[in-house]
């Protein structure tokens, strides 16, 4: 057995869920926040079987995309004054991270 934990973009979680459930895939769902830009990421937590991990990880790759997007940032000076105007950066946002596990003992209760 493997444990796949996959970080994804709030806005992939519903449609990568689905894709999982509609193949008989069984996934657990977190909500979890990203450290850098501090926005709302989901983690999900997939037990499979070895030869599915693949699968699995082409469902993710397929519908957890990345895309470019601006985002307001303020400039990271201590000496800064009060209520400098922050400025547009281009970052990058969705796509996923991923862990595989290897799973030493798998109960379902």
């Amino acid at each position: 057995m493997k444990l796949i934990i996959a970080v994804i973009h709030d806005e992939d979680a519903h449609k990568l869920v689905d894709a999982l459930t509609s193949q008989g895939y069984m996934a657990t769902k977190l909500a979890s926040t990203g450290g850098f830009l501090k926005t709302g990421n989901t983690t999900l937590f997939v037990g499979v079987k070895e030869q599915e991990v693949d699968k699995v990880l082409g469902i993710i790759e397929e519908k957890c995309q990345t895309k470019k997007e601006l985002s307001l940032m303020n400039p990271p000076i201590p000496s800064a004054i009060e209520g400098c105007m922050p400025y547009p950066v281009e970052i990058t946002v969705g796509g996923a991270t991923i862990f595989v596990i290897d799973i030493e003992k798998y109960l379902k209760i």
